[in-house]
């Protein structure tokens, strides 16, 4: 593990319970990727936090598809900042990689349109409320290698599957800030959660879930 990861991996364990699901296939990721871009209009931030490879870009990647933003999507990391303009008349698709930006300053001198984009920072946590006061944490598990006494010698750690895309992913969905916080939105994310993801990929609803299913946007859209 880099050290890098390592602090995202401390960091997760210190953040709130949120919405929580398992997506199986990195197709399965993409769609779901897809479903959240209904619930984000201009003004919407979304933090992605996990290892590498546990399917962020994937993501990403289904979410610009469903924003109609022209693509390719993929991973901004020697660029930091890609912007992907809509091909009709929804917000663009802001895609920042901050793995290498050394701190919250870094990101901000990105001097990125919020207001106006979906922005996804990829590694943002941490980072982002230096230019946000909301935000949707997505974070990300994949499988670890784990210690077992007929694996590796030594007793060491032993390979799995995590680099393969179609392992199964945790996925937990934490909302920071008002306009994550109305009902709204809270049941808009059950119902992604709860709902589709639940019926498509196996998903379960974490602590906290509105009782409310149904699949409207979150109230207070953005303008």
């Amino acid at each position: 593990m880099t050290e890098r990861e390592h602090t995202t991996a401390a960091s997760c364990r210190g953040a709130a319970a949120g919405l929580v699901t398992t997506i199986a296939t990195a197709d399965g990721m993409a769609d779901f990727g897809g479903r959240l871009a209904a619930l984000l209009g201009p003004g919407d931030v979304v933090v992605l936090t996990g290892p590498l490879g546990a399917g962020k870009t994937t993501l990403t990647r289904g979410l610009g598809e469903g924003l109609g933003v022209r693509g390719p999507v993929s991973s901004p990391t020697f660029v930091l900042a890609r912007t992907h303009p809509s091909l009709g008349d929804g917000p663009p698709l802001v895609h920042v990689d901050a793995y290498r930006l050394r701190d919250a300053l870094d990101l901000d001198d990105l001097d990125l349109d919020l207001d106006a984009s979906v922005t996804v920072v990829e590694w943002g946590r941490g980072l982002v409320d230096a230019i946000a006061d909301e935000w949707l944490d997505v974070e990300l598990e994949r499988p670890r290698a784990t210690e077992s006494a007929g694996g590796a010698a030594g007793g060491g750690e032993v390979p799995d599957a995590s680099g393969d895309p179609d392992v199964p992913r945790t996925v937990r969905l934490t909302p920071v800030g008002p306009r994550w916080s109305t009902r709204g939105a809270l049941a808009a994310l059950d119902a992604l959660i709860g709902g589709g993801a639940q019926a498509e990929t196996g998903g379960t609803r974490g602590d906290g879930a509105a009782a409310d299913g149904s699949a409207a946007r979150p109230d207070e859209p953005r303008a």
